[in-house]
């Protein structure tokens, strides 16, 4: 465990972590950033995409989120060294990453063995930072199963991340429809053993 992430309990139980999901277009990234802006913290904005170019259309999803952005963010570019970068924070900042959707694609050559050990390390990290910690996922498994091996493997992946992440988290919220709720009051957690689909 590395010395900078070796913090006393009383110091992390200042700290929140919060997961904001939701379909494509939902808003998630919107309340994710209203509930930066509320931690009164300075706010860190974590990217995890990665400019292309060649992708037009993808260069617009990114300029739409930066000018939404206040100016006095911190903006850092990480597609891969996510748990490096959370080790690294400082208790009076918020992290805002966005998203765990396009982090999980960045590995997904990765095999079985190197991703489980990175996203072991990922949990261990997020239960240990002392920073308030807000994360973008995208909810990926509401269609068909995909028909091609690489798309099932990024669905399974990444739905095993945001139910894995939510369980330490302290609240997770669900952005639909233009609407925000809160899980963690109007549900009711898995048994811890509940089998995964």
């Amino acid at each position: 465990m590395p010395p900078r992430l070796i913090k006393d309990t009383q110091e992390k139980a200042l700290s929140k972590v919060i997961l904001v999901t939701g379909p494509a277009r939902s808003g998630k990234s919107e309340w994710a950033e209203t509930l930066a802006v509320q931690s009164g913290k300075t706010v860190v904005y974590v990217a995890t995409a990665t400019e292309n170019p060649d992708d037009q259309e993808w260069h617009k999803r990114i300029q739409e989120h930066q000018k939404r952005r206040p100016q006095d963010w911190l903006t850092l570019s990480v597609p891969v060294e996510l748990s490096n970068t959370l080790a690294d924070a400082k208790p009076d900042t918020c992290l805002l990453v966005d998203s765990l959707g396009t982090w999980v694609a960045n590995l997904l050559e990765e095999n079985e063995a190197s991703w489980d050990a990175i996203f072991a390390q990922f949990l261990e990290t997020v239960e240990l930072v002392a920073a308030d910690l807000i994360f973008v996922a995208e909810e990926t498994g509401w269609g068909v199963v995909p028909a091609y091996p690489l798309g099932r493997k990024f669905r399974d992946r990444l739905g095993f991340v945001v139910r894995q992440l939510s369980t330490i988290c302290e609240v997770v919220y669900l952005v639909t429809g233009g609407y925000v709720l809160n899980l963690s009051a109007l549900g009711s957690p898995l048994p811890p053993k509940a089998e995964v689909e």
